[in-house]
């Protein structure tokens, strides 16, 4: 079927609200389904949580940190596991059993029924990716009948437009089921503004135009802006269409928050994972393609809401572990507590979020230069994270530890100690944190704890197989076979020194990256895509183009719905992690950065013979206005926001230095690889 130049059409009806065409502002979010008997447009707020009971205290492990610590060194993992949930529950009896965070539900469904009309032809639902707008169109003997609905940006309200002959029947039905607490006091308002037109929203009414193209120019003015911040053209291959279907999921269901497992959309009281804030891996794959593709604004939720929860990540950090700083868990929705945890998800024992969400506070310094950011907002959140891991790992040892979700072979269990990501997210922090405070000239009077603990990490480590091992204590050996590949987190962002400095580490992470992907090719690969996102990313800071090439077409080919929205699993579970994240990955193949050096067409596939690309963003505040490729030969025209000498990076381990003043386009051009 043809599509429209940047959108999705379907000729197909759905009552299926995981396969609805998406609209969105960020606040409000709408699944819009149905067909020529009755369109339905399902309501969602991104702070429409249902509260299945007040927070509860976090475990108490503080006080059998020695005996834990005890277990572990001893080879005793699933012991300590349990001897957490064993302690847990004698203290709060909620713990025996698997506590979960408050869900994100939906608000209630607009159902649009026309009148009887006879037969229907040409039906068609569509979204347009440039404007937000979602269309249900159908011919009948009367003429063209339809109903449009767009989430306003500027209003804040979601439009509703029905078209064809009088008659149209307008009511709001709850969602089905019953919920697992009473609901939260919320209302969904809506109002007729025309005799075609209506408003709704979660919450009171607000004024807004009774006029249909008022409201849709004041809402375009802004979502455009945001979606067109950067254009791909690879000529009309399908991760091209995918990669504008990603960025408008993001960009839709970002707003004071930042996108949960479902984006802003939710039809049911019970979705997957309680579609909160995952932080050991979804949400950092969710919003890893926005500072590439030139919207640092939308990283601002990001901050916000875990700002927001310093106190309880504070509290977290006394409970578990009497240590100072911040913890922060695994999960979070309406609050930061550590609750969630079982004898064999121990999530009690990552301690990694802090670290790991601390680099997105630095990136966005990184990306956008903005010193008042760093002063004001990342470096407090880095030095507290700091303070926790100076308090518990001051030998550089991390007992407990834990490797999201997976377990060594001769183990079995997922508590551990000293996992990869542990060591390298808290060396990255603690690189950033002399890095900010150098770049400010300010005082860091913890700059030589900082150095201290940096030169205590442990060496990483090359497993039996010649891969970059996912655990660094002796004894506990790799398991390839896995959704989750963590201990690649040295390569994500900025490559880490000690992997670009050793010949011997760098050709280990090559290794683990093609065990990883050889996992993925099996059929027991069917769960969690954005660990191909990891996989993908990592391959592109390598340069292994083949391999970051098929995890990409792996994340295109497997994961998403006629609808263009992402899944979860194999056409299961509606989940918008890779939207963010294949947007990334593609922005990866196509420029690398690091520190006083950007790199261009760092691992372009083969596939890829000609292309071009506008509007992608580097670290050092530089900004790609144009990189286009064809014939063996590439040009690109950089943009910086400051004056400043960069090494560029180029194919055929070509390198360049080029000045660039300030907000002047600097153009250059060199063969392709």
């Amino acid at each position: 079927m043809d599509q429209p130049v940047n959108g999705v059409t379907l000729d197909t009806p759905t009552d299926n609200w995981e396969e609805a065409l998406i609209t969105g502002n960020g606040r409000h979010g709408a699944l819009c389904y149905g067909g020529p008997e009755a369109v339905r447009v399902t309501l969602s707020h991104e702070r429409l949580f249902l509260p299945l009971r007040p927070p509860l205290e976090p475990p108490h492990t503080a006080a059998i940190l020695d005996d834990l610590r005890a277990l572990l060194r001893a080879g005793r993992y699933q012991d300590a596991a349990d001897a957490v949930v064993r302690h847990a529950a004698a203290e709060e009896p909620a713990y025996a059993e698997t506590v979960w965070i408050d869900p994100l539900i939906g608000a209630g469904t607009l159902v649009c029924t026309p009148p009887a009309g006879g037969p229907v032809w040409d039906f068609r639902r569509t979204a347009d990716f440039t404007t937000g707008v979602v269309t249900h169109t159908w011919r009948t003997g009367a003429g063209e009948v339809g109903v449009d609905v767009f989430a306003s940006r500027a209003h804040d309200v979601v439009v509703v437009r029905l078209r064809g002959p009088a008659g149209w029947r307008f009511s709001v039905e709850p969602l089905p089921g019953e919920p697992p607490a009473p609901l939260p006091d919320y209302e969904l308002n809506h109002w007729q503004l025309a005799p075609d037109l209506y408003a709704v929203r979660v919450g009171s009414r607000v004024d807004v135009p009774a006029d249909w193209g008022t409201l849709l120019r004041a809402h375009t003015a802004l979502h455009r802006d945001l979606f067109d911040r950067v254009r791909l053209d690879l000529g009309g291959v399908p991760v091209q269409r995918l990669f504008d279907a990603g960025r408008y999921a993001i960009i839709s269901s970002t707003g004071e928050l930042p996108p949960t497992l479902q984006g802003v959309w939710s039809a049911t009281y019970h979705p997957a994972w309680q579609s909160g804030y995952t932080v050991d891996g979804n949400l950092q794959a969710a919003v890893a393609g926005l500072l590439p593709t030139g919207t640092p604004e939308l990283m601002l939720p990001v901050f916000d809401l875990l700002d927001g929860f310093v106190d309880d990540f504070r509290h977290n950090a006394r409970r578990l572990y009497g240590a100072n700083g911040i913890l922060t868990p695994a999960h979070v929705s309406t609050h930061g507590r550590q609750i969630h945890f079982g004898p064999v998800w121990c999530q009690t024992f990552w301690t990694a979020g802090a670290a790991w969400l601390s680099r997105l506070y630095y990136d966005y310094w990184r990306y956008t230069g903005d010193r008042d950011f760093l002063r004001d907002r990342a470096l407090p959140f880095l030095r507290q994270a700091a303070e926790f891991y100076l308090d518990f790992a001051p030998d550089g040892v991390f007992a407990p530890s834990y490797s999201p979700e997976n377990a060594p072979p001769a183990t079995g269990s997922q508590a551990c100690v000293n996992a990869t990501m542990d060591v390298a997210a808290v060396a990255d922090l603690l690189r950033n944190l002399l890095a900010g405070t150098a770049a400010l000239g300010i005082d860091a009077p913890d700059a030589p704890r900082w150095r201290a603990l940096l030169a205590a990490l442990p060496a990483y480590r090359i497993g039996a197989g010649g891969e970059l091992a996912e655990w660094i204590w002796p004894g506990l050996d790799d398991n390839h076979a896995h959704r989750h590949s963590s201990h690649f987190y040295p390569l994500w962002y900025e490559l880490d020194p000690a992997i670009a400095a050793d010949p011997a580490l760098r050709a280990a992470a090559e290794v683990a990256v093609r065990r990883r992907l050889a996992f993925w090719r099996t059929s027991e690969a069917d769960e969690m895509a954005f660990g191909l996102v990891q996989i993908g990313l990592a391959a592109a800071q390598l340069g292994m183009t083949a391999e970051a090439y098929e995890a990409l077409t792996m994340l295109a080919t497997r994961y998403w719905r006629p609808s263009l929205v992402s899944t979860h699993n194999l056409d299961a579970i509606f989940n918008v992690d890779i939207s963010g994240g294949l947007p990334a990955v593609v922005a990866a193949l196509l420029v690398r950065s690091g520190p006083g050096r950007v790199d261009l067409l760092p691992a372009l596939p083969a596939e890829w013979p000609a292309g071009s690309v506008s509007g992608l963003a580097a670290r050092n505040q530089v900004t790609l206005r144009r990189l286009a490729w064809s014939g063996g030969q590439a040009e690109a025209v950089l943009v910086s926001s400051v004056d400043q000498r960069l090494t560029i990076g180029l194919p055929h381990n070509e390198t360049r230095q080029l000045t660039l003043t300030a907000n002047i386009a600097t153009s250059l051009t060199f063969p392709t690889p």
